[in-house]
């Protein structure tokens, strides 16, 4: 049965609520849990669900994450498989970009079509779940529907976020609006307490069943959703046109699910990888999430206290005090660090003796955060470098601010500090 399915990966688009993470790559290229990227999620549900045929739309800053698919993701000859970067790019008949998540299926929908596929599951590329897409499926047959809608309960809080749908006693969606903000809407919306523990929900506070953006179509069905071009969008276009016009029903999930549109979401979801019990389990035998090998030694950590925190592969840390964190691969955190709900990504490389008797020479910190810094709520992308003495602690707690007032290229989102890839914070800064 998923043999018979092609997975579509939405490479999404400029990903402006999770800059300055997205300034120099797409969504889905942003590190996740210090070695991963959100991009390997969607990958390895498809691995894990059988499915091996894989394409993944992209337009946008996308050279780091074709590189990582490329390097990450080769099968053998007998199982037939791929994973391809399908990028947006002008044709006879188009020269415009992608407009919006159907057009981009749109764009490349003959290929689809032509890969003899008998489903064909569109999935986003910047969400944290784990689902197995065998059951999506199996909802999908045993209901003989044209459509399949994945969707998740959400508080009435959350529900103007989402899309939100109603659905008869078949589990077949009869009604869908996109993000709606009317209390009457909300109203007319919200799923009766005897459907809810029908379907097997216990908390009467989520009764709201909101779309998670992963669908499943007969290709026939998809094709003919997509025949008029001012459809540019799922949630917003295809999704109302084809209720009550073909069977679409409801696949009901409520495992752990969050969509990493902001760099607030992106920061707590990587925080909570680190306690004690996630809500998100990165060491599940059964469904493990697929990466690129790096090939790293392991970590070093000489004097250090550590409580709910990851430490990846090639790190060095020295006489370091860290608590709630995430620490990427290669990071080097140097002697007397203090680091306080910090998400540092690592480096893509070590620099070498020459490299860092220029940084000194130059006047310029390391790769890594330099000894005695103290940094607490913040995010430090890839390749930065935190000098000596340095206190990143947005003690006047500001919320937004694009320059933070110290000339190191900082950037502050909803109260984090973020800073950027290659990024350069100064001896002795103060934040």
């Amino acid at each position: 049965m998923p043999h018979e399915t092609l997975s579509v990966i939405l490479g999404g688009g400029r990903g402006t609520r999770l800059a300055p993470l997205t300034t120099l790559r797409s969504k889905p290229a942003v590190p996740l849990a210090g070695k991963y990227r959100l991009i390997d999620i969607p990958i390895s549900n498809s691995i894990n669900s059988g499915i091996f045929r894989i394409y993944v739309l992209t337009q946008y800053m996308s050279v780091s994450l074709n590189r990582h698919v490329g390097q990450a993701y080769r099968f053998d000859g007998f199982k037939q498989g791929f994973v391809e970067i399908l990028a947006a790019d002008q044709t006879s008949w188009t020269e415009s970009w992608f407009k919006g998540t159907a057009d981009a299926v749109r764009r490349h929908l003959n290929r689809f079509l032509g890969s003899g596929a008998r489903r064909i599951l569109i999935l986003s590329g910047d969400q944290l779940y784990r689902m197995d897409f065998r059951q999506m499926i199996r909802r999908h047959e045993d209901s003989q529907a044209s459509a399949t809608v994945a969707v998740i309960p959400v508080t009435r809080e959350q529900a103007t976020a989402f899309g939100l749908l109603r659905i008869d006693e078949e589990g077949r969606i009869v009604e869908f609006v996109e993000k709606p903000s009317d209390p009457a809407v909300l109203d007319h919306f919200r799923t009766p307490p005897e459907t809810l523990a029908r379907l097997g929900f216990t908390s009467p506070d989520r009764a709201y069943l909101a779309s998670m953006g992963i669908y499943l179509f007969a290709p026939k069905t998809l094709e003919s959703a997509l025949e008029d071009p001012k459809r540019v969008d799922f949630g917003r276009d295809v999704l109302p046109g084809l209720i009550g016009q073909c069977r679409v029903s409801a696949f009901l999930f409520d495992g752990y699910w969050e969509d990493i549109g902001t760099i607030g979401a992106f920061f707590e979801a990587s925080l909570a990888l680190a306690r004690r019990d996630p809500p998100f389990r990165l060491y599940d035998p059964e469904a493990p999430i697929y990466t690129r090998a790096r090939f790293l030694p392991g970590s070093k950590a000489h004097d250090c206290r550590l409580q709910d925190t990851i430490v990846c592969d090639g790190c060095i840390l020295d006489n370091a005090d860290l608590s709630d964190c995430v620490v990427g691969q290669r990071s080097v955190v140097g002697r007397g660090v203090t680091l306080r709900r910090v998400v540092l990504m690592g480096a893509d490389f070590y620099e070498s003796d020459a490299g860092l008797e220029e940084n000194r020479g130059l006047g310029r910190p390391d790769i890594g955060v330099g000894e005695g810094s103290v940094i607490e709520n913040a995010i430090i992308d890839k390749n930065a470098r935190i000098g000596r003495g340095v206190q990143l602690l947005n003690r006047s707690g500001v919320r937004e601010d694009d320059s933070c007032l110290c000339g190191c290229g900082c950037a502050i989102r909803e109260g984090i500090i973020v800073v950027p890839r290659f990024g350069v914070v100064p001896d002795g800064t103060v934040l």
